[in-house]
Formats: C-alpha cells, sequence, structure tokens
C-alpha cells in the first residue's frame, strides 16, 4: 500500500498523467450482469441475435454507464496512492461523452490525469480527473470525462 500524498504533493502534479489501468473485459455476461441491476434490457445489450440483425453496431454492445461505472476500479489500479487516502469519494463528472460503442468481448482501459487539486476545508479537496477509457484496436475512446473525487482525510471523514 502506497503512502497517501500530501497536499502539496497532489497541487505539483496538476495537468500531469497519473497513469493508466490494466484491461478490463466487457464481455456478454458481464453486461447481461450489469443490465439485471439496473434494469437496462434493450435488446442492443442483451440480445445477441437480434442485435446483429437489427442494430447498427453487428452485434451487443456494452451499456456506456457500465463502462463508467469502472472507473473507480481503474483508478485504483492506474493510481495506487488513490487507495491509500482516508476516503475519496465520487463527487460526480462535469462532462461525460460516450463516443464509441463498445462490442462484447472488447476490452477497455482508463488514462487518468489530475486537472484540478481545490482546497475545499482543512478535510476536503476536491480533485478533477481528465479520464479517457481506451478500446483496444480502436482509434477513438469508448468515453471522455471529466471526473471529480472528494478526497476526505482525518477528523472530517466522519
Amino acid at each position: 500500500m502506497h503512502k497517501p500524498m500530501t497536499l502539496e504533493q497532489l497541487q505539483t502534479l496538476q495537468g500531469q498523467p497519473l497513469g493508466t489501468s490494466g484491461w478490463h473485459t466487457l464481455d456478454q455476461p458481464r453486461i447481461n450482469g450489469f443490465a439485471d441491476v439496473t434494469e437496462d434490457w434493450q435488446f442492443i445489450h442483451v440480445d445477441p441475435q437480434r442485435a446483429q440483425t437489427e442494430s447498427p453496431f453487428g452485434g451487443t454492445i456494452a451499456h456506456g454507464f457500465l463502462a463508467l461505472s469502472l472507473l473507480p476500479a481503474m483508478a485504483g489500479e492506474a493510481m495506487p496512492w488513490f487507495n491509500a487516502a482516508a476516503v475519496v469519494i465520487n463527487y460526480g463528472c462535469n462532462t461525460i461523452r460516450f463516443l464509441t460503442p463498445m462490442p462484447s468481448d472488447s476490452r477497455v482501459r482508463g488514462h487518468f490525469t489530475l486537472q484540478q487539486v481545490t482546497p475545499k476545508t482543512p478535510e476536503r479537496t476536491l480533485l478533477g480527473f481528465h479520464v479517457e477509457m481506451e478500446i483496444e484496436d480502436h482509434a477513438k475512446p469508448a468515453l471522455v470525462a471529466e471526473w471529480l473525487g472528494m478526497l476526505v482525510s482525518g477528523q472530517g471523514a466522519s
């Protein structure tokens, strides 16, 4: 486990790439499981035969929100210090764009750049990340987002 960075150390990293996650496979069982949890059973996600004949994608594709939901896991891989912090709370996104459909069985990984370090209180710091999710063997990313996390340390975590 890495030691958490100080606020001063984080601020020196603004504008810098922080890391790239490992690959995550978006296979049909994972897509179906996400559909069950979110109750989004649109045929383009869960019906391979129908998606092959009736969709413009030639088969099923992963939900954009499935890819988005992988960001915390990917951040933990790309930025080990992220998991060493007292608490980092998902604070939302300023923007999210789903640029390229992710076919079933595609592999994706996240690239993270620290854009913003904004102290809010002595215990809370707003972090802004530029995230691009790459699809293996595709020129355009699956998604691009401005993702926010609130770093809560010490007594402020209660």
